[in-house]
């Protein structure tokens, strides 16, 4: 399993974001591992209208319906197609644990599927607490490392986070600098079902070549 996180580059919005799930369905249907993109709110109801793939969205918001400019309803993006969501990513961080359970349940009561992150391992035991589908785990001092990977530098601690969500029964995923066959690999040897990467393919030259690559460590 690969969540293809498309952040806000200019790459992975509008036209090239679905440009870009038009390549992941190809190499998904190629190789037969779950690829998820991660898109922005604005691109869920086009993408999910042109393709095959489960697409998630970027994050929501605790709100419900009412007076909240600008926030992401988990309805709207729930109506436009969207299956899951990313939650406290290390760019959308939640610094209040009150306010992520919020999140976390505002998702639930719609139905979509939840990936919530954390940045150590105090956090994460904090988060498996919650009723989730996935917990990733990225280390913060690695998120969008283009030397080094947390399966490279800090193995150790993807077993220990593996080992506190499997008490909990919530799939571990593992992100920050993935960006190769042996990083998938490691991280699948310590427990993870799955990566979640975004510049490594989203930026890439050739996104269906780096996606291979990745996909060659859950051989």
């Amino acid at each position: 399993m690969i969540f293809v996180n498309f952040k806000t580059y200019q790459e992975g919005t509008g036209e090239l974001a679905v440009s870009l799930v038009k390549t992941l369905e190809s190499v998904a249907e190629e190789s037969q591992v779950k690829i998820i993109p991660v898109v922005q709110a604005t691109d869920v109801k086009e993408i999910v209208a042109l393709t095959r793939l489960e697409v998630w969205v970027q994050k929501v918001d605790a709100f419900d319906f009412g007076a909240h400019t600008g926030a992401i309803l988990p309805e709207a993006v729930l109506e436009d197609g969207a299956v899951g969501t990313f939650i406290n990513h290390s760019e959308a961080k939640i610094s209040d644990f009150d306010e992520l359970t919020k999140v976390v349940k505002r998702a639930d009561e719609v139905g979509l599927k939840t990936l919530v992150f954390a940045s150590n391992v105090a956090e994460l035991e904090r988060v498996a607490g919650l009723n989730l589908t996935f917990v990733a785990y990225e280390p913060a001092e690695l998120v969008g490392s283009r030397d080094t990977s947390v399966a490279q530098a800090k193995p150790e601690v993807i077993s220990q986070a593996y080992e506190i969500l499997r008490a909990k029964g919530i799939p571990l995923v593992v992100g920050a600098g993935i960006k190769s066959s042996e990083d998938v690999r490691k991280s699948v040897e310590l427990g993870a079902v799955g990566v979640a990467v975004a510049s490594d393919i989203v930026l890439a030259k050739n996104p269906k070549e780096e996606l291979l690559n990745l996909i060659s460590g859950f051989e």
